[in-house]
């Protein structure tokens, strides 16, 4: 199962016929994947499903029908267990960018960290997991695959927000006032902390 998320509406991709589906099971053999898009993004669904008994065959289905743009980012913690944020847009969220052509996604994702945040001296401890979203950009819809990677520092100077990426705050945020941000966060990033308890601990 692959969860996709439209503006925090899940697009749930998968092998098995779910029971409370409601009326929102889809093919992706037939033209309406757009529709379906559409219908997350303007909240006149609450989730969508897409079947196919073969879960690989799908994602690779449902990858070729919307252009893919690689992104790598950090869970970034230090020796104290803060965690890094970045606060853009109005919400929290964990540093991330897109992968230039010829590079690698573990160096991407330490560059961008590096230049949303200021912070140096990352180290990649492991890969996490990947997250997917759908966004629109010059009219088109787009699938964001994010790899998120746990890093570690022990940078102790001064943080700086891309101003040019729209992050107008960096924080390092111990587990009180983490839990704190994931309140006004993105259900992917929830989803790193659920899986990568130990900071919050």
């Amino acid at each position: 199962m692959y969860e996709v998320f439209v503006n925090e509406s899940p697009l749930i991709l998968t092998n098995e016929r779910p029971k409370d589906s409601n009326g929102n099971l889809f093919s992706l053999e037939d033209d309406s994947l757009l529709k379906i898009i559409e219908l997350l993004a303007k909240g006149k669904l609450d989730k969508a499903y897409l079947y196919h008994p073969d879960i690989l065959k799908l994602m690779k289905m449902f990858r070729h029908k919307i252009p893919v743009v690689a992104a790598g980012g950090g869970f970034v913690t230090n020796p104290k267990g803060k965690v890094l944020f970045i606060y853009r847009n109005g919400k929290w969220d964990l540093p991330k960018g897109k992968v230039d052509k010829g590079e690698t996604i573990e160096n991407a994702a330490i560059r961008e960290v590096e230049e949303e945040t200021g912070v140096k001296g990352l180290t990649i401890d492991k890969f996490l997991r990947t997250t997917y979203h759908i966004f629109k950009r010059g009219g088109e819809y787009q699938l964001k695959e994010v790899h998120w990677f746990s890093m570690s520092t022990s940078y102790k100077g001064k943080l700086s927000g891309d101003k040019s990426e729209g992050i107008v705050k960096v924080k390092w945020k111990g587990p009180k006032k983490a839990a704190k941000a994931l309140e006004n966060s993105y259900h992917n990033i929830r989803i790193l902390f659920e899986e990568n308890p130990k900071p919050m601990a």
